[in-house]
């Protein structure tokens, strides 16, 4: 077989989880994805939301077995010399969907070809074929070395947050939400008094908005003599879905030239979103209402193409304290509406590239 060579390797990645409008969860996943020439072999896929093999919470064991059969040193899960290359986020049940190819030797070289959604035990290619996808010819020394690497290290991120902040119940419900997801996370008022070996199990801190910079300074020095290197997220809201969107973002690993959705604004009446790939992004508008309630709002769902982009945003969606939460299959952004008074006022202009 012919075929250009490609260059391989590795990257973390998340699929962010979240709570959603409707009430639902997400669940958060941080995993391993191929990169291929440069980019994440996922982005080739249009909106596809799943995850590798190769994903941080599975058993030690388990991962190294993904590994040896990418290394063609197991035995396809698959007929037909196919593997599982990216699947359901939420179950990995082939039945939900996944994408698989055929992994082979060509000499020292691996090659990676007939890509297909599969559903079923057997794959329809003529079908469900991604026909402009591969194959894909990889140098067998850098190939192993990318994958070998996996071996050696452990994947697993830091997946715990600290939570501090004044109002008790906040941050008992946000707790709740991000265990749900698959976030761990704890409550105190002092990390001071938290042991460096604990304090080294935390990716990220998250404070709210009552607490003073002075605690804020304290607590990061703490982790500071610790020393880890944590997120720090200052709480917009004390708007439940909005802080964990905003912890799910300080948690993503991922380089930022390999994310899709990579920049957010919003004032008066307009958001601008910014995408390295066509992806579907989904905009949700929160804000607090003048008995301090909230009020939500989907305000955009659809397919964007890369670049930037201006969406309208209903005035009443984002009248007075507002914050805009937008997601991709792979991350989440947020920000404050800024520009805006109290009865919403704003000019509105059509969906398309921002100036």
């Amino acid at each position: 077989m012919s075929a250009a060579y490609a260059t391989f390797g590795l990257a973390p990645a998340t699929r962010a989880g979240g709570v959603l409008a409707d009430g639902g969860y997400q669940a958060h996943r941080d995993f391993v994805d191929f990169v291929v020439d440069g980019r994440p072999l996922l982005f080739r896929l249009s909106d596809l939301d799943a995850v590798s093999p190769l994903a941080s919470d599975i058993p030690p064991a388990i991962f190294t077995e993904q590994v040896r059969a990418l290394l063609l040193e197991a035995e396809p899960p698959l007929p037909e010399g196919r593997f599982v290359i990216y699947g359901c986020p939420e179950c990995a049940d082939l039945a939900c969907g996944a994408v698989t190819a055929v992994i082979e030797h060509d000499g020292e070289d691996y090659i990676w070809r007939d890509f297909a959604w599969q559903t079923e035990e057997r794959a329809d290619l003529q079908l469900n074929g991604y026909h402009g996808i591969g194959p894909f010819r990889f140098h067998g020394a850098e190939y192993r070395a990318a994958l070998g690497a996996l071996r050696e290290g452990s994947v697993a991120p830091r997946r715990r947050v600290l939570l501090i902040g004044a109002r008790v119940a906040v941050l008992a419900r946000l707790a709740a939400a991000l265990r749900t997801i698959g976030i761990g996370a704890d409550i105190t008022q002092d990390a001071r008094a938290v042991p460096a070996e604990e304090l080294r199990g935390y990716g990220a801190v998250a404070f709210g908005r009552a607490v003073g910079e002075a605690d804020r300074s304290a607590v990061l020095e703490a982790f500071d003599r610790a020393g880890v290197e944590v997120a720090r997220v200052d709480g917009l809201a004390p708007i439940v879905p909005l802080l964990v969107a905003q912890i799910e973002h300080a948690l993503d690993r991922s380089p930022l030239p390999q994310r899709r959705l990579t920049g957010l604004t919003a004032a008066g009446s307009t958001a601008d979103v910014e995408v390295t790939s066509a992806c579907r992004v989904r905009i949700t508008a929160y804000r607090l209402d003048r008995l301090y309630r909230t009020r939500v709002r989907e305000v955009f769902d659809g397919v964007l193409e890369p670049g930037r982009h201006r969406v309208p945003l209903a005035p009443k969606a984002v009248k007075g304290e507002a914050f805009v939460v937008a997601r991709t299959t792979g991350g989440v952004l947020t920000a404050p509406v800024t520009g805006q008074n109290r009865d919403g006022d704003g000019e509105s202009g059509p969906l398309g590239s921002a100036s």
